[in-house]
């Protein structure tokens, strides 16, 4: 069961400390919002801190496409039923070229019809970490007529990644943030 209020509220500007306003002045740069993630993550700064980098990595720097990124993320979200992580997440995959119809298939799994073998694979992969912490011989294999070592490597960070985040943000009760605009289907 999840929280129905948030158990660690995110830290409003008004009582940033100064590590707080070191981590979360940079997010929102150029208007961008400073989202209730980050700004209840800042509660413990000195994680947050170290944190941030990896986190910055696997969004931005890594070595798979955006699009094969996002589904994986979207995935994990899906299993965690992490609401706010899939709502932050539909946004940014709709920005990276999947479609709405295949936001709804990536909640039906990867043996909804109509994805290709690799888009399959890259469900599967989220599934098969989720339940086994381990990607079978056949989803790699497959990955791996597409993917070098590094984005083999990438797919396995960026599950765990989200699936750490997912955690967090079910169990701590971040709530979604009134900005985002809400896709038709949500986790539960």
């Amino acid at each position: 069961m999840r929280p129905a209020k948030p158990r660690v509220t995110p830290v409003e500007p008004g009582e940033w400390s100064a590590e707080q306003k070191e981590l979360l002045e940079p997010i929102g740069q150029n208007g961008r919002p400073i989202w209730n993630v980050f700004r209840t993550l800042a509660r413990h700064s000195k994680l947050f801190k170290r944190w941030l980098p990896f986190a910055n990595h696997v969004l931005y720097k890594q070595t798979l496409a955006p699009r094969d990124r996002e589904m994986l993320i979207l995935r994990i979200g899906w299993l965690c039923r992490a609401p706010y992580e899939w709502t932050q997440h539909v946004q940014i995959a709709l920005r990276s070229g999947i479609t709405e119809a295949e936001v709804e298939r990536i909640a039906d799994g990867p043996d909804a019809p109509g994805w290709s073998e690799h888009d399959a694979a890259l469900i599967r992969a989220a599934d098969e970490l989720h339940k086994d912490a381990c990607i079978s011989d056949a989803t790699w294999n497959t990955l791996a007529q597409r993917y070098a070592t590094d984005q083999l490597i990438d797919v396995v960070f960026t599950v765990g990644q989200y699936n750490l985040v997912s955690m967090a943000l079910n169990t701590f009760g971040v709530e979604l943030d009134k900005e985002l605009p809400r896709f038709r289907r949500t986790p539960a």
